[in-house]
């Protein structure tokens, strides 16, 4: 044993619980009764694999429900990341682009993933199970809704018919009610909202305000207009703000509708999504034109987004 080295340990141990107002003996004692620490204590396996419930007796609706558990674990390393930059004061240039690169690749895994869903399920099985779904939809990832509200300024998911009439003083309940997804479920003449978003908002409608207002100063784009001007135009920067940009909004989204597509327009039932969205209009970038950093691309980028190459 290197006593001079766990004298050293020692030290910094009992400076530590000094520091927080704690006895160190009474913690260093805690240490002959814990347990040694297992992979599975630590990942919480039995808990996670017991988190798959079926609805029915198809096979494939194992791969369905974990398919989207796994998003949203995605999901809320997503959210780690962004808030590693978002309730940083000064975040340096290269902290700032090597956590988007991060996100980015994150994103490229729920992209690739999508292959999951569109060669691993059975179409006969999905077309089946998927009934004793509605009114459920994956329109209902709260986590997605939140990394949105977390990446840009708020005005640019505001629904493009109002965006003239909406600006940064806009109560932020207003502001929600005309959010680019309130037209996969409501009838902007009446103003009646379907089932799928009551429930929605009945469950997180409260937390999505606070959410709106407090990424409303620290969202990715309002921190990146607050580095320096010289490293807002750093290319390595620019070009990782785009790609996540790109990434989401374009081929994130498009994996999803293609492989949606590939069920729903099986002619297999009856073509409408299980929340009963305008799925096509809804999912589909050129016609929702989200982009994150708007400042970020040509004009000639921004006519063409998300038309196909």
């Amino acid at each position: 044993m290197n006593t001079t080295q766990t004298d050293e340990l020692l030290n910094k141990i009992d400076a530590k619980f000094q520091a927080l107002n704690q006895k160190t003996d009474t913690h260093l004692e805690g240490l002959l009764w814990s347990k040694p620490i297992t992979y599975w204590d630590y990942i919480q396996t039995d808990a996670l694999l017991n988190l798959q419930t079926q609805r029915t007796t198809l096979p494939d609706e194992m791969v369905f429900i974990m398919y989207h558990q796994v998003n949203e674990l995605l999901f809320k390393m997503i959210l780690w990341e962004i808030d590693q930059i978002s309730e940083s004061e000064k975040p340096q240039t290269d902290f700032f682009t090597e956590r988007l690169m991060r996100i980015s690749r994150y994103f490229n895994m729920l992209t690739t993933s999508f292959d999951i869903m569109g060669d691993g399920m059975e179409v006969e099985q999905y077309m089946k199970f998927r009934n004793t779904l509605t009114p459920a939809s994956g329109f209902q990832s709260a986590q997605y809704r939140v990394i949105e509200f977390a990446s840009t300024d708020l005005i640019n998911l505001i629904d493009y018919r109002f965006r003239a009439t909406i600006d940064r003083n806009t109560p932020f309940d207003h502001a929600f009610e005309h959010l680019y997804w309130q037209a996969a479920g409501k009838d902007y003449h009446t103003g009646k909202k379907s089932f799928l978003i009551e429930e929605f908002e009945r469950k997180y409608k409260a937390d999505f305000l606070r959410k709106m207002e407090h990424y409303n100063k620290t969202n990715i784009w309002q921190k990146f207009r607050q580095l320096p001007a010289e490293d807002q135009n750093n290319p390595e920067l620019i070009a990782a703000m785009r790609h996540y940009d790109h990434t989401v909004n374009i081929t994130w989204v498009m994996g999803h509708l293609n492989a949606a597509k590939k069920y729903i327009d099986s002619g297999r039932g009856n073509g409408e999504a299980t929340g009963g969205s305008d799925w096509k209009k809804y999912m589909h970038p050129k016609y929702q034109r989200r982009i994150f950093f708007p400042e970020l691309w040509s004009a000639e980028e921004l006519a063409s987004w998300g038309e196909e190459k």
